[in-house]
């Protein structure tokens, strides 16, 4: 792809006319969920950084096993002093305390990860996750100097309702997680539209309705911190992502990468994954 790509005008922007800026640095992340052992995990982040290039090092590309593999992973990209970067899949809002199985981010900073997953769908919908709970954890993470990776999306039953349903939807889900976040910390931060209905289901929101919602995300970042935080914000697509759909959603213009589940488990369809944003 080019050092630029064309933005169109769309209902979220206030432009009257198509404009080029400066490309966002494309970022793909791998969700491992529950998935992997550790020794699993050193095997599979083995082979991810066997197949990638240096190359490569112009889309950024994160890792994000389960909290037992944190380690050992980071191990392996350090003694192969790999670019790949790593990042975990949820984190609990305070510093330290009696919160059994919980993990700080103190935690997640000595191990190495420069990123976190919160929000997603399974967390909210199977360990009942608040939009309250998000912010809390997206303040705790910038606070931290880790960039979190805000999933919003919505449910089949929203999503049939029409287009107005999930646009109030999802804004909501905006909103309430950059509550009380400056513009530096909204800009550090990446967000992953993750249609519920698409996770897991083996169905795939079109290039199209992925491109739809997030230039409506970006516009309304942008009238909450201005236009260039809005620019600088990376979104990316989540939700039954592979190499084989990859390609379609790449030419959207409000689509800076994707966050892959099933595909990140497997090192050669991850990497395609990668290859498809250069």
């Amino acid at each position: 792809m080019s050092e630029t790509r064309r933005r169109h005008t769309s209902t979220a922007s206030s432009a009257t006319a198509d404009f080029v800026v400066p490309r966002r640095r494309p970022i793909v992340l791998g969700n491992w969920k529950m998935n992997k052992t550790t020794t699993q995990a050193v095997v599979l982040a083995q082979d991810i950084s066997n197949h990638y290039y240096r190359d490569y090092d112009r889309v950024e590309t994160v890792l994000c096993p389960p909290f037992i593999d944190l380690k050992s992973v980071a191990n392996v990209l350090e003694f192969d002093r790999s670019a790949l970067r790593l990042g975990a899949q949820d984190v609990y809002w305070e510093e330290s305390g009696a919160y059994t199985g919980a993990i700080s981010p103190a935690m997640l900073v000595e191990v190495g990860c420069a990123y976190c997953i919160v929000g997603h769908s399974e967390r909210r919908g199977l360990f009942g996750e608040t939009d309250r709970d998000v912010n809390r954890k997206v303040q705790a993470l910038l606070s931290a100097g880790i960039s979190p990776v805000i999933c919003v999306g919505e449910g089949a039953a929203t999503r049939e309702a029409g287009e107005r349903p999930t646009q109030e939807f999802i804004a909501g889900q905006l909103e309430a997680a950059f509550e009380g976040v400056g513009a530096s910390g909204a800009a550090r931060s990446v967000v992953a539209y993750e249609p519920i209905w698409a996770i897991g289901t083996g169905r795939t929101a079109t290039p199209e309705q992925a491109q739809e919602i997030c230039a409506q995300i970006r516009g309304r970042i942008s009238e909450r911190y201005g236009h260039a935080t809005a620019q600088a914000v990376r979104l990316v697509y989540g939700g039954s992502v592979k190499p084989e759909n990859v390609g379609f959603f790449v030419q959207m213009p409000d689509l800076d990468g994707c966050l892959a589940g099933g595909a990140a488990l497997d090192a050669p369809a991850f990497i395609e994954l990668v290859k498809a944003f250069l």
